[in-house]
């Protein structure tokens, strides 16, 4: 009996122990980083009971498991160090909270200095925006023009020419959106506010030509504007006579905001002009940028803008003598009539990125555009032409010039990109879908009399010297992608490598309206040399396109004086290949860091579709009628001029030629040469007095009689001179972070057009009794003095 009984025991026992091996647990809990943020998708595992799962979008996991002395937990997720956790005798339900850290990686180091540029696009400084002396209020497309290759010969517009191209010729992008101007601006003077708002900028790459196959098909340059996030609250006030602005930022590690206003009116800049008049031009905007990041996987941001720009003209009269000193001219006119302009832009975008790794991204975002523009202007003159040595009266006449034109357009996108970055690779690629729709009333006429005669004079009857009627609807979609590598790796001995950057890619196109598919091949290839790390070599190459937009499409026919326009559905993307060879050289001197750049290119263009430029006005030909190229060479001279503080000298040479049924001309804007200094410094013995120097230099354009073909254009313009200065001092100072409060009170006086020159932005044409035309130049601003403060916060 008491055999059986310890028999029956030990079984008991044993089946008690088998069962107590056989119970089961749950685990659950969550995984996050060290910031305390979910780790979505995390694999949570016991490999030596095969069970798996994987953690929710909030970090939460939940696993069945069978008990034992010990359980072994693994805990991993691409990108963060793997962890482990041991359970000893788990039961019922366990809870387990882990925290994994970002993965530690000897990656191959290689060495940078600022400003390195291995690509086609360069960095551009943003510090000294908001103590630049400026005109147009548009500091980021001021320092642009500022840029080797890039040309502008108005200082009341913030458009710009790169390397002989036109102002459409230029892409901008926002956060990765590319953003529009307004179509119907034919002068600076009508230029409000760009889009760009400085205090928001964070960084500015450029590039004038071998651009990345991630911009759009422009043919000239490519500008690329990232805002910045607020870390905590900030902010700044601006006031001058030219307008002003107030900006507010507040930002932590998951939110920030960014808040600004801007006001500018070019009243006070415009009553420098031989035009008297009562000039009242105002232009208003507000833009936000919201962005919200709920952990690390995930970004929302947001960008707003409003822009409503009034310029209301009412002249009263004008004098102007030009000519040699030997033959000098006087022009009078005595105005009656006015204008009234209006634009109204709306921008925003919408965009969400994840981040399924800490080196794959990608993003969604939609975009809209809408302009309402509005420019009407009924003005007549009455003219005096005379001669001011002999007092001989060429010519007296009359003319009008009327226009109702308005134009509405509304461009929406969506865009996905992904981006993915391994140890050697950067690999980018995008699709976009836009829908694109503008409507055009636009009716113009000007009437010329001259001694009693209408111009052109036919004796039969009254014609108008020029008319143009334009009424148009178009509704049309636009398919692009891209795919680019950005490929680094090195060669030659271990000790000096040759440091290497590829970057390959290549861009799709597809338009609705006139049914063409365009595709854009680009490379590019940068060398850091082993024997000196201080020099790089670049080379770029590849086919660029410009999708045409609404005013490619506007072909003219003019019958007994009137020209109708029509919109062409066969009209083409014109083409451009680009060549690029560049030298950068750093040195330093008087142990000061400087470098040198040297970049020359050659663009070899087809399908060109002519334009002219009348001020800021480009009319086009409305036809793929030409072919030409353009050459040059452009060399910059950046560093500390003085300790502490970024200068830079530009100059610039080229050629642009087009051929035009047989014949070869010049274009538009072939300006043969160019010169910029910014020079900033420091008042002896303090730094609190700043100075900043701007000159500008440049060969003037060519130019014709209004109305006749670019064959006709057998003039050159004046060159282009202008001096700014600004000085500034620093009121008050106190960089105590810790606390919301009074940072800087900067207070400037600026010297605009220091040196008083005359200008010629444009020419009025004007003819006598005996059908001779005279060309009397329109002068830009003269000298002016503005004063401004920036209180920080």
């Amino acid at each position: 009996m008491s055999r059986q009984f310890h028999i029956l025991t030990l079984c008991m026992l044993l089946f008690g122990s088998i069962m107590l091996h056989a119970q089961s647990f749950t685990l659950s809990g969550v995984v996050s980083d060290e910031e305390g943020n979910a780790i979505e998708l995390a694999t949570v595992s016991c490999l030596e009971q095969g069970a798996v799962t994987v953690a929710n979008l909030k970090g939460e996991y939940s696993l069945n498991l069978k008990s034992a002395d010990s359980v072994v937990v693994k805990f991993s997720m691409i990108g963060f160090q793997t962890r482990t956790r041991v359970l000893r005798n788990p039961k019922g339900k366990q809870r387990l909270l882990i925290t994994l850290y970002p993965m530690k990686e000897l990656d191959e180091v290689i060495v940078t200095e600022k400003r390195r540029q291995t690509t086609g696009t360069d960095q551009l400084d943003t510090k000294n925006l908001r103590n630049t002396p400026s005109t147009t209020g548009n500091a980021v497309e001021e320092l642009v023009q500022q840029q080797a290759g890039v040309s502008t010969h108005n200082e009341l517009s913030s458009q710009y020419n790169v390397r002989g191209g036109s102002f459409d010729e230029n892409s901008v992008y926002i956060n990765g959106t590319e953003v529009y101007r307004p179509l119907l601006i034919r002068s600076g003077q009508q230029e409000g506010l760009s889009v760009i708002n400085s205090d928001m900028v964070e960084k500015i790459g450029f590039s004038s030509g071998g651009f990345e196959a991630k911009y759009g098909d422009k043919m000239s340059s490519a500008l690329d504007i990232q805002y910045r996030k607020p870390t905590r609250l900030e902010g700044n006030i601006q006031a001058s006579l030219l307008g002003g602005s107030i900006f507010v930022g507040y930002g932590n590690k998951k939110f920030s905001m960014s808040h600004g206003v801007r006001y500018k009116t070019n009243r006070y800049l415009l009553g420098s002009l031989e035009t008297k008049g009562e000039y009242k031009p105002n232009f208003l905007d507000y833009q936000t940028y919201i962005t919200w990041s709920p952990n690390k996987r995930w970004d929302l941001e947001v960008i707003g803008n409003i822009s409503e720009n009034h310029y209301n003209f009412s002249p009263s009269d004008r004098e102007t003598s030009f000519g040699t000193m030997q033959d000098v001219k006087s022009f009078k006119v005595y105005f009656d009539g006015q204008e009234k302009d209006i634009f109204r832009t709306l921008f925003g975008t919408a965009a969400i990125t994840y981040h399924p790794t800490e080196k794959t991204h990608i993003k969604l975002q939609a975009a809209a555009f809408h302009t309402k523009e509005q420019e009407t202007y009924d003005i007549q003159g009455q003219y005096w032409l005379d001669d001011t040595q002999t007092s001989e009266n060429l010519g007296v006449g009359t003319y009008m010039e009327h226009a109702r034109n308005y134009l509405t357009a509304n461009v929406a996108s969506a865009k996905l990109t992904v981006n993915h970055k391994m140890r050697h690779h950067d690999i980018e690629g995008g699709l976009t879908m836009k829908w694109e729709e503008i409507e055009e009333n636009a009716r113009e006429y000007e009437m010329r009399d001259s001694s009693g005669y209408s111009i052109p004079h036919t004796g039969k009857r009254l014609d108008m010297i020029y008319s143009l009627v334009s009424n148009h609807k178009i509704s049309s979609t636009r398919l692009e992608a891209f795919l680019q590598d950005t490929y680094r790796f090195q060669t030659g001995n271990a000790e000096k490598p040759n440091l290497w950057t590829l970057n390959m890619g290549v861009r799709l196109a597809n338009w609705s309206y006139n049914k063409e598919t365009i595709i854009s091949p680009r490379v590019s290839l940068a060398m850091i040399p082993g024997f000196n790390e201080n020099m790089t070599f670049r080379l770029s190459t590849g086919l660029y396109y410009q999708a045409p937009f609404y005013k490619e499409l506007r072909d003219t026919t003019t019958i007994n004086g009137r020209t109708i326009v029509t919109l062409n559905s066969d009209i083409k993307s014109q083409r451009s290949i680009h060549i690029v060879g560049a030298f950068d050289y750093r040195f330093r001197m008087a142990n000061r860091p400087f470098r040198f750049t040297a970049e020359a290119y050659y663009k070899i263009m087809n399908n060109l579709v002519p334009y002219n430029v009348q001020n800021m006005k480009v009319v086009y030909y409305g036809e793929n009628l030409a072919k030409g190229y353009a050459a040059g060479l452009d060399l910059k001279l950046f560093g500390e001029f003085v300790p502490g503080t970024d200068s830079w000298l530009t100059f610039s040479i080229m050629s642009t030629r087009q051929k035009i049924n047989g014949v070869s001309i010049p274009m538009p804007t072939d300006q043969r040469w160019g010169v910029n200094l910014h020079f900033t410094d420091y008042f002896p013995g303090t730094e609190r007095w700043k100075m900043t120097l701007r000159l500008a230099i440049a060969d003037g354009l060519p130019f014709g009689a209004p109305h006749r073909g670019l064959e006709y254009q057998q003039f050159r313009a004046p060159a282009y001179k202008r001096a700014d200065i600004g000085m500034s001092f620093l009121a008050y100072h106190n960089e105590n972070r810790s606390n919301f409060g009074l940072r800087r009170v900067w207070v400037s006086l600026e010297g605009l057009n220091i040196l008083g020159i005359s200008n010629v932005n444009s020419y009025y044409w004007v003819t006598d009794v005996t059908n001779q035309q005279y060309a009397v130049p329109n002068y830009l601003t003269g000298r002016q003095i503005n004063g401004k403060v920036i209180v920080e916060f």
